[in-house]
């Protein structure tokens, strides 16, 4: 059957192939490139990024050698909104947000293909490393590109709306086949870090919107080790950069432990003490059937990051989900994503990680 199908086009490899095998499988395709924001030149540049003016034009190139129409759509105040602005706040509360993943949920999956809809389009395609199987999302073949833990954010609705062409294929087959196409994107380099700071430094992009907040670096007992000019700055795991003036007293490194906005507190400790078992997410998405008991599965904490084995149970409107084995420093803000083998579950926000006694 063939589809009318958006193709999202970020000026990169994968968006560039995935749009040639929508193409090439005979549906009715159209590239078109985010524009994320309202001064592209402050975002990254040299290929880092994906909301450059040099991403457009390699974008627009790629839709040219592939034969599809292109257009470049305004998102800049939707992103700003959506990504920015949340990824902002979520510090501020003492949380660490995954703007990928945020952007997948507000902007790919939201905006865009609302946009795609109204104008009659039947799908958006990406360059995803997931693969979509009557409806079911399962996690790319290539293990170190795989995608789904972004995607997982997504409702059934929206993924009924999706396209992954990528998902069957290894990162280095996909950048073969560019350069067999013809398309100059072959070689281009992957897109790193968060794309809307122009300089990578996180810091102190947090400081120019929120400001120095000074206040005390405290250990497990509450003695002050030191001082910290805005809470914002620090996530949980963090050993790098925490500016405390002495050792511990067992000459141990320190990590940050808790980040408190309420009192404007970083309380730090060894690092054994960022070990947790048991984790409440809330917002759940089910890409399955939503959890009426306890069910054995396993979880995936932070994008690339390790699977656990465990159990997870609905507790009200949250998700309980009790690990078999301790997983360290995990960061409330990001997601967890529940998986039955390659197949994704569902995912929830992290609210609340804690150890239980023995």
């Amino acid at each position: 059957m063939t589809l009318r199908v958006l193709a999202a086009m970020s000026g990169g490899v994968d968006s560039a192939v995935a749009a040639a095998r929508a193409a090439e499988a005979g549906h009715e395709v159209t590239g078109v490139h985010m524009a994320l924001s309202s001064n592209p030149q402050s975002y990254r540049t040299g290929a880092r990024g994906c909301c450059t003016l040099e991403d457009s034009r390699d974008a627009r190139r790629a839709a040219d050698v592939i034969g599809i129409p292109f257009y470049v759509w305004d998102l800049a105040e939707r992103f700003d909104r959506d990504v920015v602005a949340d990824f902002v706040a979520e510090y501020a509360a003492g949380r660490t947000p995954n703007p990928c993943l945020r952007c997948n949920e507000k902007i790919k999956f939201a905006a865009l293909l609302d946009r795609a809809l109204a104008l009659g389009f039947d799908a958006v395609c990406t360059g995803h490393y997931a693969r979509l199987e009557d409806g079911v999302l399962r996690r790319g073949v290539d293990e170190g590109k795989d995608q789904s833990y972004v995607l997982a954010v997504c409702t059934p609705e929206q993924l009924a709306h999706a396209m992954f062409p990528l998902g069957d294929t290894t990162k280095a087959d996909i950048r073969r086949e560019a350069e067999r196409r013809g398309l100059r994107v072959a070689d281009k380099p992957d897109s790193h870090d968060i794309c809307f700071i122009s300089d990578g430094d996180t810091r102190a992009f947090l400081a120019e919107r929120l400001g120095t907040a000074p206040g005390p670096i405290v250990d497990t007992s509450g003695e002050v080790v030191g001082e910290h000019q805005g809470a914002y700055a620090y996530t949980v795991g963090q050993r790098k950069g925490l500016r405390i003036g002495h050792p511990a007293p067992d000459g141990r490194p320190r990590y940050v432990l808790d980040i408190s906005p309420v009192d404007n507190t970083v309380t730090v400790g060894p690092r054994e003490a960022l070990d947790v078992d048991e984790i409440v997410g809330e917002r759940p998405v089910w890409l399955a059937p939503p959890l009426t008991g306890p069910r054995d599965c396993h979880v995936q904490l932070r994008a690339h990051g390790e699977v656990y084995e465990c159990t997870a149970e609905p507790d009200g409107d949250r998700v309980r989900i009790r690990l078999r084995r301790p997983a360290r420093g995990v960061a409330k803000g990001q997601a967890a994503v529940l998986y039955d083998g390659d197949r994704v579950i569902g995912s929830a926000t992290i609210a609340l990680t804690t150890r239980v006694p023995a």
